[in-house]
């Protein structure tokens, strides 16, 4: 029973709209992706080989953790230089004086660019790459990335690695294990354009195209417990080899028609909930 007295507080009128909109739209989607649909999630014309290998990655305790939303195609040099050139950070081993040194950055609020990242593992193994980006003075926000290499030879007869890019929005405690963690910010669809953006600004990519990831997800949980949103697809960003810029725009390649109404879908289901939990 509440207080005498205490006043009740109802969303507002445009909260509830926005809920029962966001409502209709999901009933919707669910039946025309599930039912009346349901080869929206599978889709490999431009990577044949990847069909069939698994799209999350999985924490050292077998806890399923962040999905596998990006993908570069090139050789480990293509990638190194592809990277730098974007103003991505290669993250340091972990080690006793990494560790000691982001503490510090995180306690002290001093810049740490190389700060180490928590292992993650695909198919049995942890990351043979990752890069990052600072976000502010210290480790506790930054954009990152973890790749693993998957294909030798893939459609174009170069390396293929998958990789899961995320924000860390800040430093807490896993909601699983009660560690000390990096929390991840939801949208990861946005880190995701934002490293497409980047790379392609320092004319780093050929061309980009899509593959089936997890699959439309909204109330997904990474390996500490966070909430994630995604469209489900992973993209596929092939580079340029031996580090020469190109200046023109990266070529688009269109994936089947059903899976771009999927995302026509999608990307209006996505605004509505990210205004719902504004």
């Amino acid at each position: 029973m509440s207080p005498a007295g205490a006043v009740r507080r109802w969303p507002s009128r445009a909260v509830r709209r926005a809920l029962v909109i966001l409502g209709i739209a999901l009933v919707v989607y669910g039946a025309i992706a599930y039912l009346l649909l349901p080869s929206f999630w599978r889709h490999y014309e431009h990577q044949k080989k990847l069909d069939g290998l698994p799209m999350v990655t999985v924490t050292a305790q077998g806890i399923p953790a962040d999905p596998i939303n990006v993908g570069l195609v090139g050789s480990s040099s293509d990638v190194l230089c592809a990277m730098r050139e974007a103003g991505w950070i290669p993250a340091d081993p972990i080690t006793l004086r990494s560790s000691l040194e982001i503490s510090s950055s995180v306690l002290l609020d001093r810049p740490y660019p190389g700060a180490p990242v928590s292992p993650l593992y695909y198919d049995g193994r942890r990351e043979e790459l990752a890069f990052e980006k600072p976000v502010g003075n210290s480790a506790d926000k930054r954009h990152h990335i973890r790749l693993w290499m998957v294909l030798k030879d893939g459609e174009e007869n170069r390396p293929v690695w998958l990789g899961a890019v995320t924000f860390d929005r800040g430093v807490g405690f896993s909601h699983y294990t009660g560690a000390v963690t990096h929390h991840i910010a939801p949208d990861i669809d946005a880190e995701r354009q934002l490293i497409e953006a980047n790379l392609q600004s320092a004319g780093m990519i050929e061309a980009r195209y899509t593959v089936a990831g997890v699959g439309p997800t909204l109330r997904g949980r990474n390996g500490e417990g966070d909430l994630y949103y995604t469209d489900g697809e992973v993209w596929m960003l092939r580079l340029v080899e031996g580090c020469i810029k190109r200046s023109d725009p990266p070529v688009v390649l269109s994936g089947p028609a059903a899976n771009e109404l999927k995302d026509a879908i999608w990307k209006n289901i996505a605004d509505l909930y990210r205004r719902s939990q504004q």
